[in-house]
């Protein structure tokens, strides 16, 4: 196998322990990182590595050390959606936001943020 060009992540076995960890950068809001990914073979690193640095060329980010939902979505409003929608569309996603998602997840930490917290919203929005 040769090398990976820049960017493309770097695949290693650990010394400490058994299995294998993958590294590649990511742009957080906090300046660009270096993220790790593990595993217990070499193919299934491989294909979460391809997998976080899909999701960070689509602009997909996880760094969130003490996030709320709340700033996220303002940030997520700001960043990616003013300038590339009409403004009636940024007008009606300002308001889901404000209305609907950040009275009821706003107030948790994004990490902590799970499927059950996102199906628990739609439990009280159809009731």
């Amino acid at each position: 196998m040769g090398k990976r060009g820049n960017g493309e992540g770097t695949i290693y076995k650990c010394k400490d322990r058994e299995g294998y960890r993958a590294a590649y950068w990511a742009q957080t809001p906090d300046g660009r990182k270096r993220k790790y990914v593990s595993g217990k073979t070499r193919a299934e690193v491989a294909r979460k590595l391809r997998s976080a640095t899909a999701n960070r060329d689509e602009g997909l980010v996880f760094d969130s050390k003490n996030q709320t939902v709340g700033q996220y979505l303002d940030q997520w409003l700001s960043d990616a959606v003013m300038g590339s929608v009409k403004q009636r569309t940024y007008d009606n996603y300002e308001y889901i936001v404000r209305k609907h998602l950040k009275p009821i997840l706003g107030h948790r930490k994004l990490r902590d943020l799970a499927p059950d917290h996102v199906q628990s919203l739609y439990r009280a929005k159809q009731d």
